[in-house]
């Protein structure tokens, strides 16, 4: 689950996504991510995503169907949603029911119920059409602000998926990490844990939480 808590204030992108390796039995075909965005482009600043990139050397952008959200022709993956601050969101990555091999992403506003189905994704020519699956999910901020930016919160919680019987599985721990200073990375970002499983990604405070640490996910 998302909760955006303080949203931004700078006009630069904001990006907060689930991300997933996408694998057949020849090993991983692509990585693909969803999330909400802060962006400048969309009315109000509210966009939403699900695109990725292929294995290949090049890292082609993977294709897909256009989404029935209002968007862009030069950028299928990010299309408008009217997203509200500190209302609960589920992010879901599944099998798409219409097209073989593609993967879909949806999101449901869980303060009405409401789901909305973003696109379906596609597989490289010749993979995953014997079945594929998802593998290391995890969660991330991607930020293009200045690091003195006005601070940001976003709450993670309730992370969980699938097998193919249908059980449910949750993460024992998460593992923290933060783009180093050399790669364009803020020092001044951090992670910090609340009760029950919820983790919040904060932007232009102290960091308390260190680069590595490993956090015990409570048993539902």
């Amino acid at each position: 689950m998302l909760q955006v808590v303080v949203p931004p204030r700078d006009p630069a992108l904001y990006f907060w996504a689930l991300q997933v390796d996408l694998a057949d039995e020849h090993g991983v075909w692509g990585g693909a991510h969803t999330g909400l965005q802060w962006n400048a482009r969309y009315p109000q600043a509210r966009a939403i995503n699900w695109g990725g990139y292929s294995c290949h050397p090049e890292g082609q952008v993977l294709t897909g169907t256009i989404s029935a959200l209002p968007g862009f022709s030069d950028d299928p993956n990010t299309v408008s949603y009217p997203w509200s601050v500190g209302c609960p969101y589920r992010l879901r990555i599944y099998p798409s029911p219409e097209h073989r091999g593609a993967w879909r992403a949806e999101i449901t506003d869980l303060s009405t119920g409401s789901t909305t189905q973003i696109r379906d994704l596609f597989p490289p020519s010749g993979r995953g059409l014997n079945g594929s699956w998802l593998q290391r999910p995890m969660v991330w901020a991607e930020v293009f602000a200045k690091c003195r930016a006005p601070s940001v919160t976003v709450r993670w919680s309730r992370f969980w998926a699938k097998d193919e019987s249908g059980a449910q599985m949750q993460p024992v721990a998460v593992l923290v990490n933060y783009q180093y200073l050399a790669q364009g990375g803020c020092p001044n970002t951090t992670v910090l844990e609340e009760e029950g499983g919820v983790y919040l990604q904060v932007t232009n405070t102290l960091r308390v939480v260190p680069q590595g640490a490993r956090l015990v996910v409570p048993v539902c």
